[in-house]
């Protein structure tokens, strides 16, 4: 904990740290006097040491000298495995030794019994001393919210919706969960942002003004400043035919007449339909600001059907200044059209729209509830010479002011507490009186401490009392959260948010650790909406979607991408794995399945016939498909490529990181990366070839590229190809009767060997190998949920408790949401 936050803490706070770093040391105590032996002392060195014999015979030579080879020296490795920083320099020696990269080839290596004795010797040695610091002090260490999880909080705990972009640096997590403790530090800037976010937070939950003005109002196109132009829209009886848009020239429908004065939600209503066509006509709504050079933002994909109008209703959360365009997404770019002619004479497809209706932002009631979840039934006066301003009053302010400060202490803090905990808040409250502020000015001093206070900020994980029978027995249980805290564990977990009423009340009465409570809470909670945030945040974090917009693909190579084949990837995945969620699916499905959630646009790029429109469903995928699973779903695909190539080195090592849990170690030190070549004069495995060739490389691109061959017949953005695009040699290539810019490659070879000799052909193949060990992924997945659900990677001493999960799940038949549970029910997820 740093000096600042030490300042931030209450007196009553010390005092609790106080107590618990007393507590670890009678634990320590207690367990020296029972014989139990710290590793790292005199005890854990007298156990026998197979290293030295085998570093001095087989690793001096290079790792023992004044100039070592990788400056690393074995003889100076230090047996004191309770260094964190040691423990993790003897877990990169177990790394080289079982990758097979040390001793190098060509050296003499130690024989099998020597090798797993050294590695069991090492990781038992790492275990122990482990287990004994989870024991003293618990695996996870107090966390600050992340961006997602302030929000969240906020937004539950005073029903406000607030921006706070700009405001709060976004936590970045790079390979990782953004809930890693390491990962989340505090700093005075940080400081600074969260009093201003809590400014606004406040600003927004007293909403002292006037309510906010609602629009309602008709948008008709034919007045709209865009619709003037004869060469790509047409002026109907009905309304305005739109048959070209592009970005690029903004040939797009600005409703200039509409803007947005507040933040909030707006209901817009869309009259249209098809035109000069028997099929629907795909549009989308982007929202921006007054000025075209701002970027737009998507609202969302539509479609209409031909005949009569058809009203599309739809509502999108907009920040004050915004307004709304609409693009039709039909074949023909604006250019062509002109070229043809303009809009007058075009007979192709298009689409009419009569008017917009837009109305916000809605509320049923004023003051809203965020106003009433603080202030009850308080009543709202003048209080000002400013006509507009209205605050809460009190007639007995002292007292008003305690009663809401413990109602939202308790919430805000997440635990129950006591008059110590809300005696320094009450306090400036107090001072504030004395000092001539009106009631709702000091209450805003008093909501802003507790909003800036570590018991708020932070994920202050308390434990029980230890158990005294089992320190009895010599045994040393790990601190075991308490209801409150595993509460709040729960909440972030599941919900990136905050407990509710219902999980605060269960853990206040000390049933919520109860088994079958907390099984029926975590199956009310996953049926619940704000459960999407662990679709979107562990899913999107365990698959990388939050990098899917890190590349935009090269347009000559894959002109067919584009924003409507980008969000529909990305609802895939999310869908997908909540079909898994849903009906606890064997989470082999991750790896292959029979089906996928796919629309018109994904089947068209996956080549399966049969969807027609916009709507995701359920779709049984042909066996010939080469899909299933979401190593081949084209989100997954693209955030493993650059935007113009794709590399079996680095999808590779997403499959054995993300999926296989079998992270490949770094590459040496001055050893360049493989670039393939894009103007058809080699093919990647070719170079991959020449690389191998390097001693240094060899042994881990064993492992590597395997599973990165498997896809290589998956292009960078998730379409099949036989052949790589080339914009040099390579065979001309006609789509639909167009000349392609990009030509035929070099042809896909997608085969390879596992490092135990195992051969496939194909994708298909592949899959059908990684199935053959089902304990290892679910292993594998059990690992992430529970780095993301406690913010700490699981250690070498956590494998006991893992192999449990895994095989309380193999009785489940690998159903992922029973993984789910069995995580929750876990000694890991309800330690500290």
């Amino acid at each position: 904990m740093s000096i600042r936050q030490k300042r931030l803490m209450r007196p009553s706070e010390h005092r609790t740290t106080g107590s618990k770093l007393c507590m670890v040391g009678i634990v320590a105590c207690v367990l020296t006097f029972l014989g139990w032996a710290m590793p790292g002392s005199a005890a854990a060195q007298r156990t026998k040491d197979p290293s030295r014999k085998i570093f001095e015979q087989y690793c001096h030579r290079c790792h023992a000298r004044s100039k070592p080879e990788g400056d690393f020296r074995v003889d100076h490795l230090s047996l004191n495995f309770t260094n964190k920083a040691n423990r993790r320099t003897w877990l990169r020696v177990v790394e080289q030794i079982k990758s097979g990269t040390m001793p190098p080839a060509g050296e003499a290596r130690p024989d099998d019994d020597e090798t797993k004795a050294l590695v069991n010797w090492i990781e038992s040695q790492v275990a122990a001393a482990e287990t004994s610091r989870n024991a003293r002090q618990g695996r996870a260490v107090m966390r600050r919210l992340n961006q997602t999880e302030y929000m969240n909080t906020v937004r539950d705990l005073l029903h406000v919706d607030v921006d706070l972009d700009g405001v709060l640096p976004v936590d970045l997590a790079p390979g990782g969960f953004d809930t890693n403790v390491e990962t989340l530090h505090f700093s005075s800037y940080l400081l600074d942002g969260y009093l201003a976010a809590a400014d606004r937070v406040v600003d927004a939950a007293f909403a002292s003004g006037q309510p906010p003005t609602r629009i309602k109002r008709r948008l008709d196109p034919k007045k709209e400043i865009a619709t003037r132009r004869p060469d790509v829209y047409r002026h109907l009886d009905d309304g305005v035919a739109i048959f070209a848009s592009d970005l690029a020239s903004n040939t797009q429908i600005v409703f200039w007449k509409f803007g947005t004065r507040s933040r909030g939600e707006y209901r817009f209503r869309i009259s249209a339909h098809a035109y000069q066509t028997d099929k629907a006509v795909l549009f989308h709504i982007n929202g921006g600001t007054f000025n075209l050079g701002d970027p737009p933002f998507l609202i969302d994909h539509f479609e209409t059907p031909p005949g009569k109008p058809t009203i599309i209703e739809f509502t999108a959360k907009l920040d004050a200044g915004k307004n709304i365009r609409l693009l039709v997404d039909t074949e023909i770019k604006p250019r062509e059209l002109r070229r043809m002619g303009g809009a007058a004479d075009y007979q192709g497809p298009g689409l009419v729209v009569q008017w917009v209706d837009v109305e916000g932002p809605l509320g049923d009631s004023w003051p809203p509830p965020s106003y009433r979840q603080l202030f009850g039934e308080l009543p709202r006066e003048r209080v000002s010479a400013d006509p507009v301003q209205h605050e809460a009053v009190s007639r007995q302010p002292l007292a008003d002011a305690e009663a809401i400060l413990r109602k939202f202490t308790r919430r805000a803090f997440r635990r129950a507490v006591t008059d110590e905990d809300i005696k320094p808040y009450l306090e400036r409250v107090r001072i504030q009186l004395d000092n001539g502020d009106s009631f709702q000015q000091a209450m805003r001093v008093g909501l802003k401490a507790v909003l800036v206070s570590p018991s708020f900020l932070f994920l202050r994980e308390r434990i029980r009392p230890p158990d005294r029978e089992a320190l009895a027995r010599g045994l040393a249980p790990p601190p075991t959260l308490d209801d409150f805290s595993l509460a709040s564990r729960l909440s972030y977990f599941l919900w990136s948010s905050m407990p509710d009423d219902e999980l605060l009340q269960l853990a206040e009465q000390g049933q919520l650790r109860r088994p079958a409570t907390l099984h029926r809470e975590v199956e009310r909670m996953l049926h619940d909406a704000k459960a999407t945030a662990f679709t979107e945040n562990f899913a999107g974090q365990w698959l990388g979607l939050r990098e899917l917009d890190a590349t935009l693909p090269d347009r000559q190579l894959y002109p067919e991408y584009d924003e409507l084949l980008r969000s529909s990837m990305v609802k895939e995945v999310y869908l997908f794995f909540e079909e898994v969620l849903k009906r606890d699916l064997s989470l082999t499905n991750f790896i292959a399945s029979d089906f996928s959630m796919i629309n018109q646009r994904l089947a068209e790029h996956y080549g399966i016939a049969g969807v027609q429109g916009l709507s995701f469903r359920k779709v049984a995928l042909p066996v010939n498909s080469h899909r299933g699973g979401v190593m081949t779903m084209a989100a997954v695909l693209k955030v493993t490529a650059n935007g113009t190539t794709t590399s079996p080195v680095v999808r590779g090592a997403w499959v054995l990181d993300h999926l296989l849990g079998a992270a490949p170690p770094r590459p040496p030190a001055g050893v360049e990366a493989v670039e393939p070549d894009i103007r058809g004069a080699t093919t990647i495995r070719a170079q991959l070839a020449k690389h191998r060739e390097v001693t240094s490389c060899a042994v881990c691109h064993a492992r590597i590229d395997p599973p990165g061959f498997a896809l290589e017949n998956f292009d960078v953005i998730g379409g099949w190809r036989e052949h790589y695009r080339s914009i040099g040699n390579g065979e001309p290539v006609t789509v639909a009767g167009r000349r392609m810019r990009y030509k035929h490659g070099p042809p896909v070879d997608a085969s390879d060997v596992l490092p135990d000799g195992r051969r496939f052909h194909n994708i298909d193949e592949y899959k059908e190998l990684l199935l053959a060990d089902k304990d290892q992924l679910t292993r594998a997945l059990a690992v992430k949920l529970l780095a993301y659900a406690t913010g700490v990677p699981a250690t070498t001493a956590n494998r006991p408790q893992i192999e449990a999960i895994v095989a309380a799940v193999r009785r489940k038949k690998h159903g992922f949401r029973s993984l789910v549970h069995e995580l929750v029910q876990s000694e890991l997820f309800q330690s500290k």
